[in-house]
Parts: C-alpha cells; structure tokens; sequence
C-alpha cells in the first residue's frame, strides 16, 4: 500500500503541474473545447441554500453545444478575458459546483464571499480547479490505513493485502427464484461474508439487478448501509434502483440527472421538507440580518444564542434523516462529508468499482466493517493521466487485485440478457474465460431477417486517414466518420422510416476519441435526413457510453497508418465497453492493416469474418 501512496503522489504532482500549465498557457477557446470552461457566463441570482451555503447561478451564454466536466463536488475558479489581449485574468473568487446541468451551474462559495466580484466583472468565464481536495481525502486515507495497528480497518487491510483469510458465515441459502442461479449465488455469497466479496458483472449479467437483491437482503439483516461509487452518475443510477425497489435513500451529493424523482431523496431536499426547517431558515435569515448590523454586547450575545440554537436544529433535523434512512448513498469522496461525520455501517457496497482507485475505496471503507465491491474490471478503468503511474499499477483496483489473489471472493454473472450472441461470443471468449452464456430471449434477436449482427467495414484502401489534432482530442478520421454516416444513413433505409419511430428503435456512434466524436456530431446535426431520428441517435466517446446500450452501435475506431500504431486503443477494456453497447446490431470502422497489427484485432477481425 506504501507503494500506491508514492504513486497517487506522482499522479498527484504531474496532474497538477498539467492544471498550471494549461491556466497559463492554454487559450480559452481551447479549454472550451475540452469541456473545462465555461465563457462568457453570466452571474444570476446569489442566495443561501438549505444548507446555508452562500451560492450563485452561473449562466452559460455561448458554445452550448459542447460537453463539459462540471459536476457536483469539483471545484471551480473564475476569470476575466481581455478580448483584444487574449489574456485571462484570474479571480480571488474559488468555490465548488452545488448543482449543473447543461447551461446553468450552481456553485458554492466559500466563507460567503466573492459575489460582488463576480457580478461586477466584465467578460467573465468559470474553469475547473485543481481537486486538492479529493487528493487530499486519498492521502489521509492510505496514511490512515498503512498506520492502523489494531481496529476493524487494520483487519479489513490484512485480509485484502495481508495474510489473513477471508471468514465466512454458515447459513442455509436462500432461494430467490427470480434471479438466474449465478445471480442468486452472488447474494448468498455476499450475505455469507463477513469481510469481503466481488460481484463480478460482465456487460448485459444484470449486474444492477443483483446488486440492488444484495442489498435488500442485506437490510433485512442490517439497520442501514452505505452505497457508494465513484462518479455522481453511477451513484445516480443505484439510488434509482433502489429507490424503485421501495427501498429509503437518502443521496447526500447533487444528482448528475435531475428530476423530481431523483431530488426527492437527495439531502438537501429532504432537509428542506423536515417539520423544523422553517424554524431553522428563520434563524439564518435573522442571524444574517443581526451580522450587518453594527455590533454591541447585546447583540453578540443574542447572536451567540441564535447561532447556538440554529446549530441544535440542524444537528436535530440530520439525526432525524440519516436515522430514517435506510440506505445512505454517495460518490466515495462525498463519504467524507462533514454530515456523515462519526458515522459507521456494517457494510460497504461499491458499485462500478473497476472504475475507483484503491486509495478512493479507503476513503469509504475506514467507515465499514466490510465491503461488497460489483462491476467488472474488464471494463473502463480508473483515469490516471500520468504515464509512469500508470505503468508503475495505479491504476490495478482493489476488485482486480481481489479478483487475483482472492478468487473465492468472487462470483462471476455468466448469463447475459443484453445482445445478439454473436456479438457477445468474441467478448466472452477474450475477456471472460468463454464462460459468459446469452439468455435464450435474446440469443438471436435482431433486427433483420437474415441480418449479419456484427461487421468490420474495413476502410484499407479507401483514403480514410487520421489526422492528430492535439493532445486534448488525439486523432480524427474524417473520411472513415463520413463512411460511418453514410452506413447509419443505409441501415436506417433498411429498416425504414415507420418502423424505427413506432418501435423506437436507437443508434450508438462511438469512437474513443472526442475529436471523432465531435466531427460525427457535427455532420448529423447538419444532415436533414437525420432530423425525424435526431431523439434515437447518441454520439459519444467510450467513456460516455459506459454503463448504456443501443440496438445499432456503430464504432468509428480512426486510427489509420503505415506503421500500425494504435494508440490508447491497446487499452483493450475500452474495446470491451464498446462492442457490448449494442443489443442487435455492431458495425465497426476501422483500417485492418493497421488494427490487425494487434493480436487482440487480428482475432477479433478473423471472428466477424468467420460469421459471414
């Protein structure tokens, strides 16, 4: 574990050496570009939310069009733009995202100031800040870990790096008849461990589906547990499961999709809906009032009083919720949150968890006595930018390294209810051992009557080559994007118009890189054949599709060139996430002769053709 310190410590300094080189050096335009800024904006409205922080609207005013990295939790910082200069100016204002949508973004500030600076500033943008503090959260809980000499946490670090075997409970199993036998395995072998267990979810085995059985048992058993993962998404995703399972969450954190269903149990919602929240805002509202005010002993007295009775309230209306609560739910970082304080739960589950950095997972896991991680770690992995801490294993999870060294840890879900089987049969094969089976109701669906489900349109030959656009997007194809046009244009005739709006059927693009994805985008926006199917079709990186399925997935893979050099498309599990999007239809662009060079596209390559 000493060694994953020194390596979040190289991570660390090299991405924050990156975040001062691009304040300094990188146009606006181009930060724009990358989705990390956000110009010009416009200051709305400033007020004091529920949990009495000062927060102020910003409004995004241009380049509407283009995806960004806000989200809840990550902290920003302002500037101003002399436009003649092209120069930015940087703001004494920092804060952190309360809320975020497409074009409107709440963020916190700090001490409640800065927003006459902010409002009075001309020509102002917002960019992400450096995360100090989630490094910061990791540090102190890899110290933390590494130094416990005794404890639940010094036991729990044994048995998962150390020599001490996992322990077991005996009980007769249960029979959950709606569950598949694997899926049903998997509950009983998380409700029999006392310390840890990996529900390993292959793409389409129900993973979620498990996942949420696993809990429900568990809080037949237990009190209350804790829920986390490492994106707001993903934690996003388990609470509305949960929560349609009848299950009470309580989401501390924002949700990424915001409806009134996923509002309802968020923190912040349920602290306003309690009996005792009118009494508390009209003591914020009075102490505000009094602070303005020139102060005599009188009045630093009564405010003292207010203060201390606001503080009962609050400490009285957060018992009440997380009392109430049965599951609470946030991203793993947001377990550190200050209203989670001295609390501790008998389990831990981690879902999407060959996404989390170990050092993330110990944030959590200080506070349990046991953790259940589910996802699959052939899929996408953690992001580390940096290439010697990658190399050096930062990015090994906890779940792989238990997949390894802890196999009877594992259950593995081997029936898949998601594609055509000739689409997942190379995937299994690769991936999984060949151990993974295709439910009967979806083993030969498609689209088509005599329909191929997955071809390789091999653009060799055809000038489609790439081009390096820089390191924010990497590679871009444009001959091979518009060869992925015109295949989506002929499969949507084959179908036809009918039949794709009555049945709702829907279309995936996908490339791995975003400036693909970007010049894909653009040349369906501009093309009015595309207009009835706008609402059916989604274009996005791998990473954007995690998680998602399409009936027609097609992927642009770009890379095209004599010495057969491939990129970060060596990074297989990206590959995985992709070809398993789609439930009926693959078509995959591509160069043979230089993805061929690979033997994991050699094989792949040979595969569809053998299916012709």
């Amino acid at each position: 574990m000493a060694r994953q310190a020194s390596l979040l410590r190289i991570e660390y300094e090299e991405e924050k050496e990156a975040y001062l080189v691009q304040s300094r050096t990188m146009p606006v335009q181009r930060k724009i570009k990358r989705g990390i800024c956000w110009y010009p904006v416009r200051c709305g409205q400033a007020y004091y939310n529920s949990l009495n922080q000062l927060v102020v609207e910003i409004l995004r005013t241009s380049d509407r069009d283009v995806e960004h990295s806000f989200e809840y939790g990550r902290p920003v910082c302002f500037f101003t733009q002399d436009a003649q200069k092209n120069k930015s100016r940087f703001l004494p204002v920092t804060g952190t995202v309360s809320y975020v949508d497409d074009d409107r973004m709440v963020v916190a500030l700090p001490q409640g100031k800065g927003v006459s600076d902010l409002t009075s500033a001309q020509n102002l943008g917002v960019q992400l800040f450096f995360d100090e503090t989630t490094y910061r959260l990791m540090f102190e809980a890899l110290n933390q870990v590494i130094n416990a000499e005794k404890g639940r946490t010094q036991e729990l670090r044994e048995i998962i790096h150390g020599n001490i075997k996992p322990s077991w409970h005996t009980f007769q199993s249960i029979t959950l008849p709606w569950l598949n036998p694997t899926q049903q395995e998997a509950v009983n072998r998380v409700l029999a461990a006392k310390d840890v267990a990996v529900v390993h979810g292959p793409p389409g085995t129900g993973k979620t589906t498990t996942l949420v059985e696993v809990i429900y048992e568990t809080l037949r058993r237990e009190d209350q547990v804790l829920v986390c993962a490492q994106s707001n998404m993903a934690v996003d995703w388990i609470s509305e499961k949960l929560v349609d399972h009848g299950i009470s969450v309580l989401r501390v954190g924002n949700p990424t999709r915001v409806n009134d269903k996923m509002l309802s149990f968020t923190y912040e919602r349920r602290f306003e809906d309690h009996p005792d929240y009118s009494q508390l805002w009209a003591i914020r509202k009075n102490i505000r009032e009094l602070s303005a005010r020139k102060k005599d002993d009188s009045t630093r007295r009564k405010l003292n009083s207010l203060r201390d009775h606001a503080t009962e309230l609050e400490q009285s209306i957060r018992h009440d919720l997380l009392r109430e609560a049965r599951v609470i739910a946030c991203t793993l970082t947001g377990s550190a949150n200050r209203i989670l304080a001295g609390k501790r739960f008998s389990t831990l589950f981690i879902d999407e968890a060959g996404q989390a950095l170990e050092a993330a997972c110990w944030i959590a896991l200080r506070k349990s006595d046991r953790i259940i991680l589910a996802g699959d770690h052939q899929q996408l992995p953690p992001t580390v930018k940096s290439m010697e801490a990658q190399r050096g294993g930062l990015d090994r999870t906890m779940m792989q390294h238990l997949a390894s060294t802890r196999p009877e840890c594992v259950t593995l879900l081997k029936v898949q209810y998601r594609m055509n089987d000739a689409i997942m049969r190379f995937s299994s094969d690769w991936f999984y051992g060949g151990m993974l089976e295709s439910d009967p109701g979806v083993r030969f669906r498609s689209i088509l009557d005599l329909d191929n489900p997955i071809v390789w349109i091999n653009t060799e030959g055809m000038d489609c080559n790439e081009q390096f656009v820089g390191e924010s997007f990497g590679r871009i194809n444009k001959a091979e994007a518009q060869l992925s046009i015109q295949h989506l244009k002929d499969y949507i005739g084959k179908i036809g118009r009918e039949r794709i709006i009555q049945e709702h059927i829907d279309f995936g693009l996908i490339s791995p890189y975003r400036a693909q994805v970007q010049y894909l985008r653009q040349l369906v926006k501009e093309d009015p054949f595309f207009k009835p199917y706008r609402s059916l079709i989604s274009i996005n990186t791998v990473d954007g599709f995690q998680g998602q399925e399409r009936d027609v997935i097609i992927i642009s893979l770009v890379r095209a060139n004599e010495n057969g050099e491939i990129g970060f498309l060596k990074d297989l599990r990206r590959m995985n996430v992709a070809m398993t999007r789609a439930r009926m239809k693959l078509i995959i662009l591509a160069d043979a002769s230089t993805l061929t060079r690979h033997p994991f596209y050699q094989k792949l390559f040979e595969h569809i053709q053998s299916l012709r």
